[in-house]
C-alpha cells in the first residue's frame, strides 16, 4: 500500500478525548460504529446510509415493506431486502445479489447502487479496501467477510505460538486484534503524559485502561539526561506528538475508522497534510509487504548492528488482509528471522518495533513479555467490555 486514505471525505467516527494526564480517565468510545464493506462470494455490500451520505442521494427506509428508496441523479431507485431485482426510474432491473440487513444495518450491493448513483467503484486488493469515488472526492472502506465481526466472539486473542525458520524454532507471544470490531480502540501514548518521559509499560497500560500494550518507537534510552526523546513520527488523535522529518523508516498508521497500513517513512509529510491519520508510530524496518518478506534495512538508513546482523529480543506488528492487527514478541531473533515469523503469522504488512530491553507485551492486566527498562511510548488497545 503506497497511499493511505487518499482524499477520504467522510469522517467515520467521533473523535474521542485525549488522555495524557498521569491519572487518565476512561476514554469514550466511538459514538458511531466503524464503517466497512462486507464481502461475500465476490460481491461487495456497503451500509445504505453511508452510500446515501456520500452520493448525495436521499435515503428512505420503509420497514413495513422492507423497502429501500434512493433518490438521486434525477431518478428514484427502489430495492427490497431479499429481492434480486430493483426498480430504477420505473424500470425493473436484475441484481446479482439482494440487499440484506445485519445487526440493525441495511447493506446494499455496491457495484449496482454505485453505478446507478454515478459513483466510481474500484477494489484495491493490496489494501483490502474498496474505493468509491465521486468527482474529486473519494472514500476507502475496509472490506471484511460477512460474519467476521460478531459480538459473541472475542475481538482480542492471545496465544503462545511456535514458529520454525530455516530449521530453527522460535516461541513467540502473539496477540491478534480485530480492528473492525466496534469494541476495539487504538491509542499511541507517551510515557508520563508527555514526550521525553519514561514509564513502566504496565503502568502506562493500567493508567489508560488498556487491554493490550506493546512498546513502540525507538528512543534515546542511553542518554544520562532525564529527558529521553523518541525517534521519528508519533501521532495520536490526529495530533503530531513527535516529528520525524527526513526519516525513511517504516511507520504504522491508522485512521479514525482503524483502517491501518504500514507507510514508507518518506511519504509521511504528504500523508499528514492529507489530514486522515489518527495515530502513527515510526520504527522499522519494514518486514513484510503484500504477504512477502521485504527488507531494505540500509535503505531505511539503519546502521546499528543490532538491526543489521545481531540476534536480540524483538517486538513487531503486522496487519492481515482482513484488517486484524498482530502484535508479537520473540526472545531472540535476527531481523530476517523476525520477518519470516511475521509472514508465517499471517501478516500482509509488517514492521519491526523497538527491541532489546524495550521489548514488552502486556495483556489482560499482566506481562506476557516483560521489558527490561522503562519505555518512552507505547501502542495500546482498549476494549469496551
Amino acid at each position: 500500500m503506497k497511499r493511505f486514505g487518499t482524499g477520504i471525505r467522510i469522517l467515520v467516527s467521533a473523535v474521542i478525548a485525549a488522555m495524557l494526564l498521569p491519572a487518565a480517565s476512561p476514554r469514550e468510545l466511538h459514538a458511531e460504529p466503524k464503517r466497512f464493506a462486507y464481502a461475500d462470494a465476490g460481491r461487495t455490500y456497503v451500509p445504505l446510509r453511508l452510500l446515501g451520505e456520500y452520493s448525495g442521494a436521499s435515503v428512505e427506509w420503509r420497514p413495513e415493506a422492507q423497502r429501500i428508496v434512493l433518490r438521486g441523479e434525477g431518478r428514484e431507485i427502489v430495492l427490497h431486502i431479499g429481492r434480486s431485482e430493483a426498480s430504477v426510474g420505473g424500470e425493473t432491473k436484475p441484481l446479482d445479489a439482494p440487499p440484506f440487513a445485519l445487526d440493525g444495518v441495511t447493506y446494499v450491493p455496491l457495484r449496482f447502487a454505485g453505478a446507478e448513483l454515478g459513483l466510481s467503484v474500484e477494489w484495491l486488493p493490496e489494501a483490502g479496501v474498496v474505493r468509491v469515488a465521486r468527482g474529486d472526492g473519494e472514500i476507502r472502506l475496509p472490506v471484511v467477510p460477512i460474519g467476521s465481526i460478531r459480538t459473541d466472539v472475542p475481538p482480542i486473542v492471545h496465544e503462545s505460538r511456535a514458529f520454525t525458520v530455516n530449521g530453527k524454532s522460535f516461541k513467540a507471544q502473539m496477540i491478534t486484534i480485530n480492528l473492525m470490531d466496534p469494541r476495539v480502540e487504538l491509542d499511541v501514548v507517551p510515557a508520563g503524559g508527555q514526550i521525553g518521559k519514561t514509564e513502566a509499560l504496565d503502568s502506562i497500560a493500567s493508567r489508560h485502561g488498556a487491554k493490550v500494550a506493546i512498546n513502540g518507537a525507538f528512543f534515546d534510552a542511553y542518554t544520562e539526561s532525564e529527558t529521553k526523546m523518541p525517534y521519528g513520527w508519533i501521532m495520536n488523535d490526529g495530533e503530531v506528538l513527535n516529528r520525524g522529518v527526513g526519516e525513511l523508516r517504516a511507520t504504522f498508521i491508522y485512521d479514525r475508522n482503524h483502517l491501518a497500513e504500514i507507510a514508507d517513512g518518506g511519504d509521511m509529510p504528504a500523508l499528514i497534510r492529507e489530514g486522515n491519520i489518527d495515530g502513527a508510530i515510526q520504527a522499522g524496518p519494514r518486514l513484510v509487504r503484500n504477504g512477502e518478506v521485504e527488507l531494505d534495512v540500509e535503505g531505511e538508513r539503519f546502521r546499528d548492528p543490532k538491526i543489521l546482523t545481531n540476534s536480540g529480543a524483538r517486538s513487531a506488528l503486522g496487519i492481515t488482509r482482513d484488517h486484524r492487527l498482530i502484535l508479537l514478541t520473540v526472545p531472540a531473533a535476527t531481523i530476517p528471522q523476525l520477518a519470516e515469523i511475521m509472514r508465517q503469522a499471517g501478516a500482509w504488512q509488517a514492521m519491526n518495533l523497538d527491541g532489546g530491553a524495550s521489548s514488552g507485551l502486556y495483556y489482560n492486566g499482566k506481562y506476557v513479555t516483560t521489558p527490561g527498562r522503562l519505555l518512552s511510548n507505547v501502542l495500546i488497545v482498549k476494549l469496551e467490555e
